[in-house]
């Protein structure tokens, strides 16, 4: 697994928010250290590590996962994505009524659920404008960044969606 400029924008996002002073992250070919330098933001430090070298002509232990697409929808309608990977949550807390849900008219700033990581809440927004028909991810599962959390018809149910409806 690669990290992205963006993944490790994303990363120091959710520090920033945070009281800690540093993180490691490893990863099977990847460490990451980020540290807190007073005033004057975060320092990264990225370490690219080999596998160690097989002797004999021994196969590797380790299988690989192919990367897989984006899971489809059908066509004119518009997936909602995480906008980093965490668990999502429909509701803003355990017991309270979901933000939408199915039927629910949409604009582009309306939140649609949030994505729990590291202890830090962001919500998630439409992005479009139109009608919920169907959710693809429940409530309290991981979403990776292929994850459709859920699906909108923007082009269903959009007389009486005003410019004030989120």
């Amino acid at each position: 697994m690669d990290l992205t400029p963006d993944d490790v924008r994303d990363v120091l996002h959710a520090l920033d928010s945070s009281g800690l002073d540093e993180l490691h992250l490893e990863l099977a070919d990847l460490t990451l250290t980020v540290r807190r330098e007073g005033a004057t933001g975060w320092t990264a430090e990225q370490q690219v590590l080999r596998r160690p070298v097989l002797e004999r002509g021994a196969a590797p232990a380790v299988a690989t996962e192919p990367e897989r697409p984006r899971a489809a929808v059908p066509d004119g309608m518009v997936a909602v994505h995480p906008p980093l990977l965490g668990t999502f949550y429909r509701a803003p807390k355990p017991g309270a009524a979901a933000f939408v849900e199915v039927g629910d008219k949409v604009g582009e700033e309306t939140v649609v659920g949030i994505v729990e990581t590291m202890k830090m809440m962001t919500p998630v927004h439409a992005g479009v404008r139109g009608t919920v028909v169907e959710f693809r991810t429940g409530n309290g599962e991981f979403a990776d960044a292929d994850a459709v959390l859920l699906v909108v018809d923007p082009a269903s149910g959009m007389a009486g969606l005003g410019e004030g409806s989120q």
